[in-house]
């Protein structure tokens, strides 16, 4: 099979790729420094090759308050990148199924987070701008198939971890910071802080789950949408004990700033869906997730744990 990925440097990009290739597939892998898809032009030199799958991760955002801070800049680079790799998909390969991914932020915070209600209400307005811009992105997908009878699959992602997330300077997600935060108070002594009073709620899906599942959705389902996720939430408290047992560090040393920015209070996708399609569908433990997580940032500990100045 003939596989293009945008955004294939990219955390998810990364171990898809691997995954593909190690399964036989000939794949072309793009990232923004090699492709820049806010320009109109960007895969016209790829016209000519036949692709029989296109997965679409490239996406402009950040982890943290990114997306508060960014957001016209935000709304903008998205709209052009996946203007122009839907119309190049049209253009050139109508004959590709196409696998994109919405976000779990295009959700309201006044509806159960259940596929049809996807695209309804309002999304929080810390992430109005990214989150409509993800909600148009299937706008087009639909209207595509509509109108060309085009083959896609939109999911919708949880928080994906595990070892090897990007170590460019970026900020984390909140369950790095976690780790790399007690972890420092384990080794240095240092004070943990954390953001917000413990109490929002979070899910995740551990990179090697994420992908199993990913192709299994990818070969049983088309022209809709499904939530990618594990279904099963935890406080940010209950993340930091899992954390703090794995690596003996006492919680009650973990101090709250509850001014600092936490984004939504909670958001746990539903799996009901995934569950028919995938029904063999399994999780990896919070606690072996979180170990082999660790274990990694331990090995890299020259850029998550680096020595305080004396």
């Amino acid at each position: 099979m003939n596989v293009l990925i945008t955004g294939a440097s990219g955390f998810i990009g990364r171990n898809l790729t691997s995954r593909l290739l190690a399964e036989g597939h000939a794949v072309r892998s793009l990232s923004s420094t090699l492709c820049d898809l806010t320009n109109a032009d960007a895969l016209d030199a790829l016209a000519h090759d036949r692709y029989d799958r296109i997965y679409h991760l490239a996406a402009w955002t950040r982890a943290g308050d990114f997306c508060r801070r960014r957001a016209g800049e935000q709304w903008v680079v998205n709209q052009r990148l996946n203007t122009n790799v839907l119309d190049w998909w049209m253009r050139a390969q109508p004959q590709a199924k196409l696998i994109a991914f919405g976000t779990s932020v295009s959700y309201t915070r006044h509806h159960d987070l259940v596929e049809d209600a996807y695209m309804e209400g309002d999304p929080s307005p810390d992430y109005y701008a990214y989150a409509m811009s993800k909600r148009m992105l299937l706008a087009g997908l639909r209207s595509m198939h509509r109108q060309f009878g085009m083959q896609y699959l939109y999911l919708v992602p949880s928080t994906v971890y595990g070892p090897g997330y990007a170590t460019d300077g970026r900020t984390l997600h909140f369950i790095y910071d976690l780790i790399r935060k007690i972890l420092r108070g384990k080794l240095y002594g240092e004070p943990v802080t954390l953001w917000g009073d413990g109490t929002a709620r979070r899910e995740l899906i551990f990179i090697d789950d994420f992908i199993t599942l990913m192709q299994a959705l990818t070969e049983r389902a088309s022209n809709e949408i499904v939530n990618l996720a594990s279904g099963d939430d935890h406080s940010i408290a209950e993340f930091a004990a899992a954390i703090c047992r794995h690596v003996g560090y006492d919680p009650n040393l973990i101090r709250y700033d509850v001014a600092s920015h936490v984004g939504v209070q909670a958001k746990v996708l539903s799996v009901e869906r995934l569950r028919a399609i995938v029904p063999e569908a399994g999780w990896t433990a919070l606690s072996d997730g979180i170990a082999a997580t660790t274990a990694w940032m331990l090995d890299n500990r020259e850029v998550f744990l680096p020595q305080p100045s004396p």
